[in-house]
This record gives C-alpha cells, sequence and structure tokens, in this order.
C-alpha cells in the first residue's frame, strides 16, 4: 500500500457544516491541514477549519480557485459545482468521491437507473419531465414523488397517495417510486480506499420523525436476523465497487415486510446515520472517510458497545439565536455524549446536533435515549 499521507497535508472540503466541522476534529488527530469553503460566514467550520473561504461552492470559478492547490479535494454534501471538481480533477489534483461519482448521485434518476442497470434491488420506478401530467400515471399511484435534484434533508420528497394531492406535487423532472410496505428503515455504510479495499459498519436501525421527515432515532445495532445483515452489507459492497468509488458512502435500504432488502438512496460522505460511530465503533465514519481517500488502511468498524443517538433538532415554534435547555441534565447521565453543531439560529426542525447514548445493553441505552430527547431541547431566546 502506498498512502497519500503527509503531515500537515492540506484537505479542501466543499461545505462547512457539520460534518466538515466533525471531519476536522479527527483530521487534527493526524496534523492533517482542513480548508473550509462554504457561502456562510458562520458556517458551524468556520471556527475550527486551518482555513475557511466564504463562497459559493455552486460556483466554478470559486470551487476551481479554492481546489487547485490542494493535496485532496472531498465533499461533505453533493450539491456541488461538478464541472470544477472534474477540471481539478483533469488538473491532477485528487478529488475524492470522484467527480463522476458525485454527478451521479446529485440526479436521483441516474441513481434508480443505476440500480436497474447493475441488477441492485430498488423500489419499482417511473421517470417523469418537467413539467409532467401526473394525470397520465393515475395506474401508478399511491406513490413517492422525489425531485431528481436538489432534496436534501427531507426536502424535494412528497407522498402522493391519491389525486387529491397532485396540487402538492412537485413540478421539476422528479422520480416516481412505488410505496414500499417496509418493516424498518436501516442504513449501511461502506468505505473503500484507492487500492480497493472495502469495509462495512455494522448495520443500523432509522427511526424517522413524521413531521419532518428527519431522522429522529438511531438503534446501533439495528434489530434484523443475521441474514438481512449481511445481505445489506453485500449490496453496500456491491454498489460502491461497481461505482469503483472512493470514499464512504451512506446506502440507506428498507426492509420491506416480506424480508426483502431494497436500496432507497446513497450518499457519498459522512452521514446522519453513522454519528454514532465517534464513540460507539473504534473507528468513526470520519476517521474512516480522511483514510480512504489518502489510501491509508482502512480502521476497524466493530462496535464498542450497543448505541443510540438522538438527532437534536429545533423545537417547533422556535425561532431565533439558539439556546440549549437541559444541557446539564444530560450531561450528568452516564454513557451520554452531546455533539452540538455550533449553529447561532435555531428554527423548527433544523438540524442543531446530535446526542449519542452508549451502553452495555441497547434496550438500558434506548432508555436513557429517551430521557434525553424529553430533557434537551433546543429553544430560541
Amino acid at each position: 500500500m502506498k498512502s497519500d499521507y503527509q503531515s500537515g497535508m492540506k484537505i479542501g472540503i466543499l461545505g462547512g457544516g457539520q460534518l466538515g466541522r466533525m471531519f476536522i476534529q479527527e483530521a487534527l488527530n493526524l496534523d492533517i491541514h482542513v480548508h473550509i469553503l462554504d457561502p456562510e460566514q458562520d458556517a458551524p467550520c468556520a471556527p475550527i477549519a486551518h482555513h475557511f473561504v466564504q463562497g459559493d461552492i455552486k460556483d466554478f470559478d470559486t470551487v476551481y480557485n479554492f481546489g487547485k492547490d490542494k493535496d485532496v479535494v472531498t465533499i461533505e454534501i453533493e450539491h456541488v459545482n461538478v464541472d470544477a471538481l472534474e477540471q481539478l480533477e483533469k488538473d491532477g489534483v485528487q478529488v475524492y468521491p470522484q467527480p463522476r461519482v458525485i454527478r451521479l448521485i446529485q440526479d436521483k434518476g441516474s441513481q434508480k437507473e443505476f440500480y436497474e442497470k447493475e441488477n441492485i434491488p430498488t423500489a419499482p420506478f417511473r421517470l417523469v419531465a418537467e413539467n409532467a401530467d401526473l394525470q397520465d400515471h393515475l395506474d401508478y399511484l399511491p406513490y413517492m414523488q422525489k425531485a431528481r435534484k436538489g432534496g436534501y434533508d427531507g426536502k424535494g420528497v412528497q407522498a402522493i397517495k391519491s389525486t387529491d394531492d397532485f396540487s402538492k406535487a412537485f413540478t421539476t423532472a422528479s422520480v416516481l417510486e412505488s410505496f414500499i410496505d417496509f418493516e424498518k428503515e436501516l442504513s449501511v455504510i461502506v468505505a473503500r480506499n484507492k487500492d480497493g479495499a472495502t469495509t462495512t459498519y455494522p448495520i443500523v436501525e432509522l427511526e424517522f420523525n413524521p413531521t419532518a421527515n428527519l431522522v429522529e432515532f438511531l438503534f446501533a445495532p439495528a434489530d434484523v436476523t443475521n441474514e438481512i445483515a449481511e445481505t445489506a452489507q453485500k449490496i453496500a459492497i456491491d454498489i460502491i465497487t461497481k461505482l469503483d468509488m472512493v470514499g464512504l458512502l451512506a446506502v440507506e435500504l428498507f426492509l420491506t415486510k416480506s424480508g426483502e432488502v431494497l436500496v432507497n438512496e446513497i450518499a457519498p460522505r459522512p452521514h446522519n446515520s453513522g454519528h454514532q460511530t465517534i464513540e460507539a465503533n473504534y473507528t468513526s465514519q470520519y476517521e474512516q472517510h480522511l483514510r480512504s481517500i489518502i489510501n491509508l488502511p482502512l480502521g476497524s468498524t466493530n462496535a464498542i458497545q450497543p448505541s443510540v443517538m438522538v438527532n437534536l433538532l429545533g423545537e417547533p415554534n422556535h425561532t431565533g439565536k439558539a439556546k440549549y435547555e437541559g444541557i446539564e441534565t444530560v450531561l450528568a447521565m452516564e454513557g451520554v455524549f452531546p455533539h452540538l453543531y455550533g449553529k447561532t439560529n435555531t428554527k423548527p426542525f433544523r438540524k442543531m446536533g446530535h446526542i449519542t447514548i452508549t451502553n452495555a445493553t441497547l434496550n438500558k441505552a434506548k432508555e436513557i435515549a429517551f430521557k434525553v430527547k424529553e430533557t434537551l431541547k433546543v429553544v430560541s431566546e
């Protein structure tokens, strides 16, 4: 193995949110200098980055000029200017995940076509053009409509159950995806370095907030059979291998009531479904992403203890400067690890942080997690 690692090397990240912030905390341990490009002056990464640049991650010149002197360029969000990343790659800058992978994943329609072509199990779907007449697809009801581009954190997804919902439908090009009668929503995170070595984390179970369509709880390990877990991990390895991708890939899955494992979506970066790995696994997803993009040996993904992750969301009816009520109480609880993202202002359902709870048993971790959820609130001053 030939590593690209050098003490003091420069890694550029497009996006300066909480994922980049947690990546920086791992990079510091290896004396790697992380440079951040983000449009917001007060982005979560701004206070801790080695160098912070305020700029548009969707603008060609801004992205190109930011990346041209970096040893490696990576992302913490996929909604970036891929043309600039392709030019950087042509000019010899290492860009991981590769721009072609980011381009494919930016488009949910291209994602679905990739699964179909590569025989990766996924829900049946149709692709519709901008301003499509949904009356032409009455035979497909009910379905989830997903905007092909731009969706993020529950945005760009709409349930269309009957013609009554047509008034809520998107007019952009989109995917119509058959409703899946699922038992659980699962996730597997897989990493692959330049040498082609792969490793997966244990499968986790996700519980969503029905109002915001965001993950509210994560349970690790998932309550599934060994056979289901192995199937999910094999699917994740199959996807990252067929993409020939370098980096970290989160694979979100449905477990149907008939026992099928189907791919929902993928994200080519650290992911909300891997936050708990900071305390609960030997190698965090952020360290693993770092190892993969500079071709270091991949770390052990084994769990140290069962864990629950709680997303800390802004309270309804609260907009303004953030205040964390109950932080002292949860810090007095054993095995409770808050991570606040440094976002100055809160608004309803905004991701403001997460809390990981570890314990010798998952049931006890769940019990503590529910207390934490009731105790720690993000309100406005």
